[in-house]
């Protein structure tokens, strides 16, 4: 029975991390929202400003110009991606923490953006890094979770790789 415990705090765990993310998502993007005039940017640092805008597209805008059928294009991906990462995240072993710390991060960082989807028929992102006049996409605390989770789960990957090559 010990396992068995070990096990659901070990869910529970994972569970605690995806609402966090999915808090700390929401709740910077109501800031963003409420602080942020649209489009206008505000220096932080030398290559990061704040500048809020909306993403009705997928990452780096990718059809953001169509007419509105992508909103629920993206929205059915990601209910059936995060369906598919929670059943992933209930079947893994306790001693794959590494791949359920980023499965989490990524499952987070989905609803976070499915929520605005839903809620708002775009993504809030406000995050923009420059350099020398060149600009990546804005981004958010959602999509930095996916980037993060899905580094972590290369790692994870390669990680695995050299343990099955020890061991064999």
């Amino acid at each position: 029975m010990p396992s068995e415990r070990h096990d659901r705090w070990g869910r529970l765990l994972w569970l605690i991390v995806t609402v966090a993310v999915v808090g700390l998502d929401q709740w910077t993007k109501g800031l963003a929202s409420a602080q942020l005039e649209y489009g206008r940017p505000v220096p932080i640092l030398p290559v990061l400003n704040f500048t809020l805008q909306y993403n009705t597209g997928a990452a780096f805008s990718f059809l953001s110009g169509e007419s509105g059928w992508q909103q629920w294009f993206f929205s059915a991906v990601a209910s059936v991606v995060s369906v598919v990462l929670i059943l992933w995240l209930s079947r893994l072993r306790r001693n794959q923490w590494l791949l359920a710390l980023s499965l989490a991060l990524i499952l987070g960082g989905a609803l976070g953006n499915l929520l605005d989807r839903l809620s708002l028929g775009y993504v809030v992102d406000f995050i923009s890094v420059h350099y020398a006049g060149s600009y990546f996409p804005a981004f958010n605390v959602a999509d930095s979770a996916i980037s993060v989770g899905a580094a972590l789960m290369i790692l994870d990957t390669i990680l695995q790789g050299r343990n099955e090559e020890q061991e064999g």
